[in-house]
C-alpha cells in the first residue's frame, strides 16, 4: 500500500515539474548520481566568475564529499530537465531559463514536503546570486550573515556539489544535448539544463 502510494505521489511531482515548465522529468534511485569531485573543483576561479558571490555556491556549501553524505538520506530523485534553442543559453534570455530551473526545483521541494516527503531538498544550476540578486551589490548571506532575499525560488547549484549532469541525463535514459554557441536562431540546435530534487 505505501508502496503504491510512494508511486501515485512521484508521479503527481514529474507531472508537477512539467506543468511548471520542465520538458520532461523522471525518477531515479539517488545512488544513480554521480558525484566527481574536479567537477566541483571547475568553480573555483578562474573557472567561474560567479565563485564566491552567493550562498548556495562553493565555497559556501559543502561540496562532493558533503553531498555525498548528505546521498546516503535518499533513496530517489526526481530529475527534470528543460530545452532550449542553443543560443537562447548564449543570449540574455540566459537567466530566465535559470531562473525558471531554480522555480521549477523549488516547486518540486515544495509539493514533495507536503506530500510528506519532509526532508525534500533541491538543487538546480547557475548562481543564484546572478539569477535573483544581480541588482545588488552582495548577497545577503554572504555578506551580512542575514535571510536570503528569495528563499521560495534560489536553491543550491549542483555544479558545486560535483553531480555529473551528463551521467544524470543517462541514468533517466535521455540524452545530453550541449549548448553550441553560433548556431543562429533558425538552428535546430539545443540545449539541456537540468535539476533534482532528493526524496527520501
Amino acid at each position: 500500500m505505501k508502496e503504491e502510494r510512494d508511486t501515485a505521489g512521484l508521479q503527481e511531482l514529474i507531472q508537477l515539474a512539467c506543468r511548471l515548465g520542465a520538458s520532461e522529468a523522471a525518477v531515479i534511485t539517488a545512488g544513480d548520481i554521480s558525484v566527481e569531485d574536479d567537477l566541483a573543483d571547475l568553480c573555483k576561479e578562474p573557472g567561474c566568475e560567479k565563485y564566491g558571490q552567493a550562498a548556495s555556491c562553493p565555497p559556501y556549501v559543502s561540496g562532493p564529499s558533503g553531498f555525498r553524505e548528505l546521498l546516503r538520506k535518499y533513496k530517489r530523485a526526481v530529475v527534470f530537465k528543460i530545452e532550449v534553442p542553443s543560443e537562447v543559453l548564449f543570449s540574455d534570455e540566459r537567466r530566465d531559463v535559470f531562473r525558471l530551473l531554480h522555480e521549477i526545483a523549488a516547486g518540486i521541494e515544495r509539493a514533495a514536503v507536503l506530500m510528506g516527503y519532509r526532508d525534500s531538498k533541491a538543487f538546480a544550476g547557475g548562481s543564484c546570486k546572478d539569477l535573483f540578486c544581480q541588482d545588488h551589490a552582495r548577497c545577503r548571506v554572504v555578506s551580512e550573515g542575514g535571510a536570503c532575499r528569495h528563499p521560495d525560488h534560489a536553491r543550491p547549484s549542483m555544479s558545486g556539489f560535483g553531480i555529473n549532469v551528463t551521467k544524470l541525463m543517462q541514468a533517466t535514459g535521455w540524452s545530453m544535448n550541449r549548448a553550441v554557441q553560433g548556431t543562429g536562431r533558425d538552428s535546430t540546435s539545443m540545449g539541456t539544463v537540468c535539476g533534482l530534487v532528493l526524496i527520501q
